[in-house]
């Protein structure tokens, strides 16, 4: 096996009295990809930072190939210094090499080569810093949050770039289908230590579930023993005393082992408050307009939102999704059409630049003004509690806002948002900086959430696991709507190119059509003989595919498998990967066939 790439041994870091990094372990081969995840706070950027170099740990060593290239792409670059964007791209540049590839980067990111860094936003500032990071094509790259602010057409040229460049990466990001296209292994930290799978990402949750509970049962077993050995202390006699001084000492081992132990972090609870019941119809926009000079942004478009419809606007960054939003939901009016809302009608709004939040205010402040109280679900409750519900510390209730972390204030703009009575929830892009674990909650909360849902997201498994309908801009002006989430667009033809690499899905699941998203259909296709066949045989065959994958994701998920056999874990990577393909594609022509079926009887 070649030497590793980088190499992390034993870090320790702590800040005050409170380890970050407790001895974690990180190894890199050449041309491996790596996901780090953890829960917000766990030290990923900071781990991140002590591979970059660019912070020194409190123990540990460090050791990077001499000569190995690396770039690090840090959540908050600095563009100080530089007269044009194109010069802080190309820094760092072999001289042979020239511009070029730094400027065609920068054009396919939206932005401007020739552009003064100055007045760039925090999305272009990103951006920017990405270009800088893949120009020189560096044999490790190390990249925070790649595709914060990223539109979905953006993610998935990245997607292949990353693939096309063959560099080693390790990779943080909270994008599920990101990780599970790119990502060889997976690096979880939790509680100062790191923990490795060989494999895939699609297979780490159900990995960390096993450790969690074999973790949750080593605690009882421990529990117990402890108990019985305070019974045996409590009852034995002076003299049983003085003859089992071992086992004393034993006692106190365990009970020393115990305090020790540290259970894995709470878990966010998210907890909506409901207005009554609008009417069923929430939404009606008639033949809504809206253009800028001659540039339209939104053309001819109508649209019925019903109680319980959970509607997701997709499309490229400046095509106008957060416009289309303000229109729907009244906060803009229409240059042509009418937009109508319902009876009884309260929204809650989520925004994704969290202009809401002041920055000086306090963090007990921006949830309860200047009381102490805040009723969150008919229930009154105080700050500091509704605080411990999304992992904050009541010891930062007087922490001003500015100093929270993105993960801490896209936390409390969920907290502010769910504690409003509402029936019709506005997110615009929630999901940014919010870790996994609170990505489950809220897909679940939207899931169950008894009112009508509008998201603007560009997370494209979220979308799947959430919405009812997908409206997506199809350019100048015009939109469309598709039934189900982002995946099921692209199966109806939808969204343009197909993605870079399958989805990789875990069952064929029917969405139920929005019965309020009104758009223009085409003309009904029918199915043949054969399609009729092949729709009959699909589902056995993706049955037959899902328990071939099965015992695969097992046998990859043995942490010690790449190290006994490499040539297995080869095989059975290469095993997986053409399974769920397969998977994949079996389940993409499912749905194809399903919603001409749908179609043909009349939906």
């Amino acid at each position: 096996m070649a030497p590793p790439l980088l190499l992390l041994s034993d870090i320790r870091l702590r800040f005050g009295a409170t380890p970050l990094l407790d001895g974690a372990d990180l190894s890199v081969q050449p041309g491996e990809r790596i996901c780090l995840v953890g829960r917000n706070g766990s030290g990923k950027s900071t781990f991140l930072k002590i591979a970059a170099g660019s912070i020194q740990p409190d123990a540990g060593e460090r050791f990077l190939q001499p000569g190995a290239t690396l770039r690090y792409l840090p959540q908050e670059p600095d563009l100080s210094g530089y007269d044009r964007l194109v010069d802080y791209a190309a820094d760092g540049l072999d001289p042979t090499d020239g511009p070029h590839r730094a400027r065609r980067l920068l054009e396919r990111l939206g932005l401007d080569p020739d552009a003064d860094p100055g007045p760039l936003s925090g999305g272009e500032t990103r951006r920017a810093a990405l270009a800088r990071t893949l120009a020189p094509r560096p044999e490790l790259l190390l990249l925070d949050e790649p595709t914060n602010h990223l539109d979905l057409p953006t993610i998935e040229w990245l997607e292949g770039e990353l693939q096309r460049l063959g560099s080693a990466l390790v990779l943080i990001s909270h994008d599920r289908r990101f990780m599970e296209r790119l990502g060889q292994a997976v690096v979880w930290l939790d509680r100062g230590r790191a923990r490795r799978l060989d494999g895939g990402f699609e297979g780490f949750e159900d990995w960390r579930e096993r450790l969690l509970d074999e973790e949750t049962e080593g605690r009882r077993r421990l529990d117990k023993k402890l108990a019985a050995e305070t019974e045996w202390l409590h009852k034995g006699v002076t003299a049983r005393r003085k003859r089992n001084q071992g086992r004393l000492r034993r006692l106190q081992e365990l009970r020393r082992e115990r305090r020790a132990q540290t259970g894995p972090a709470g878990q966010v609870r998210l907890t909506v408050s409901e207005a009554g019941l609008s009417g069923k119809r929430v939404i009606e926009a008639q033949h809504i307009e809206k253009r800028y000079g001659d540039r339209w942004i939104v053309r001819d478009v109508s649209l019925r939102v019903l109680r319980g419809d959970r509607i997701g606007l997709v499309g490229p960054n400046g095509a106008g999704k957060t416009t289309l939003l303000r229109m729907l939901i009244g906060d803009l009016t229409p240059d042509a059409g009418e937009v109508t809302l319902g009876a009884n009608l309260e929204i809650a709004t989520l925004d994704q630049m969290r202009a809401s939040l002041k920055p000086d205010a306090t963090l007990a402040e921006a949830l309860a003004g200047e009381g102490e109280w805040v009723s969150v679900a008919g229930e009154r409750r105080h700050v500091r509690s509704y605080m411990k519900d999304f992992l904050f510390d009541p010891g930062q209730a007087g922490t001003p806002v500015a100093r929270l972390s993105g993960g801490e204030r896209g936390r409390l703009m969920l907290a502010r948002a769910l504690a409003q009575p509402s029936n019709l929830l506005v997110l615009d892009e929630p999901t940014n900086d919010l870790d996994l674990e609170t990505l489950d909650l809220l897909q679940e909360m939207v899931s169950d959430y008894p009112g009508a849902v509008l998201l603007v997201s560009h997370d494209r498994d979220f979308l799947d696991r959430t919405v009812t309908a997908t409206v997506h801009a199809e350019g100048e002006g015009r939109w469309a709507v598709y039934a189900g989430g982002y995946s099921d667009m692209l199966a109806q033809g939808g969204g343009g190119a197909p993605p870079a690499a399958p989805d990789r899905a875990k069952a064929p699941r029917k969405k139920a059509p929005a019965p309020g998203a009104a758009a223009k259909a085409a003309p009904a296709a029918r199915l043949s003989f054969t399609d009729r066949h092949r729709l009959a045989a699909l589902p056995g065959q993706i049955e037959t595919l899902e328990a071939a994958i099965a015992p695969l994701q097992e046998a990859l998920a043995d942490p010690g498998l790449y190290g006994r056999d490499p040539d297995g874990f080869a095989k059975a990577t290469a095993a997986l990967a053409k399974a769920q393909a397969a998977l994949s594609d079996a389940e993409e022509e499912w749905l194809r066939l399903e919603s001409l079926r749908e179609e043909e009887d009349g939906g």
